[in-house]
């Protein structure tokens, strides 16, 4: 039998294109439905919950500066993307029974609190689950970067990356059949090789502050609850 992974408090980092689903672009309900019972899941165990969503499923920041727009510009529009995310998954988590709270890091007080670190802290050990959005709300940053963060201040024990694979692979599984996915990896052989599990700054930041991060498949039934019970297919990156 699988080793429980020992981690009370986690913060769960989901791409925006997670929540398209099959879909093209934007939400897909039933993706976003899957989630928040999955998230449920999770919290009914005792274990405290956090989130960071991405929005590339509306708008990448990366995309508008490659097409012409001001980096910065294109940037603060990615990040008002992930507050639209934010508030689907929120809807979708209070709907289900599990009370949710999303804190932004752009001020938006007539939509959502801002991001207050003890206020987060306080709203976790109440058993309420914390979506933070609108990235670090710096420009030039990602929505890992803003994860890393997030976790690190959060005191969380492990940072879940949600993604649309079983775990890190050597080369793209989708175009590469012969990829090689592993089961553990260090921070040092992430960077080293290039494997483009989540963006330098992410892994650096924790690897400097020792935070394991666990990759997993999020549409996998009971996703979650598999990883957090040592269930089926992942990968972990740790020190040693």
């Amino acid at each position: 039998m699988a080793d429980p992974l020992p981690y009370q408090r986690v913060l769960l980092k989901i791409s925006g294109e997670g929540l398209m689903g099959p879909a093209a672009y934007g939400l897909h309900n039933e993706t976003v439905v899957k989630l928040a019972r999955d998230v449920k899941a999770l919290t009914v165990t005792g274990k405290q919950v956090c989130l960071v969503i991405g929005g590339g499923n509306i708008y990448r920041g990366l995309a508008g500066a490659s097409a012409g727009m001001d980096r910065t510009t294109a940037d603060y529009m990615g990040m008002l993307a992930t507050i639209i995310n934010a508030l689907a998954v929120q809807n979708a988590l209070e709907a289900v029974g599990v009370p949710t709270r999303v804190q932004s890091a752009i001020a938006m007080a007539q939509v959502c609190e801002s991001y207050i670190r003890r206020r987060a802290m306080r709203h976790m050990e109440k058993g309420r689950v914390v979506i933070f959005a609108a990235g670090t709300g710096n420009p030039f940053f990602t929505t890992d970067t803003a994860a890393a963060l997030r976790a690190v201040e959060m005191n969380c024990h492990a940072l879940l990356k949600a993604t649309q694979v079983d775990g890190v692979y050597d080369s793209d599984p989708k175009r590469n059949t012969a990829a090689k996915r592993y089961d553990r990896l260090t921070f040092d052989r992430v960077i080293a090789d290039d494997l483009k599990v989540m963006d330098t700054a992410a892994i650096a930041l924790a690897r400097e502050n020792k935070l394991p991060i666990i990759v997993f498949n999020m549409h996998e039934d009971d996703a979650l609850t598999n990883v957090m019970a040592g269930r089926g297919r992942f990968t972990v990156i740790a020190d040693g």
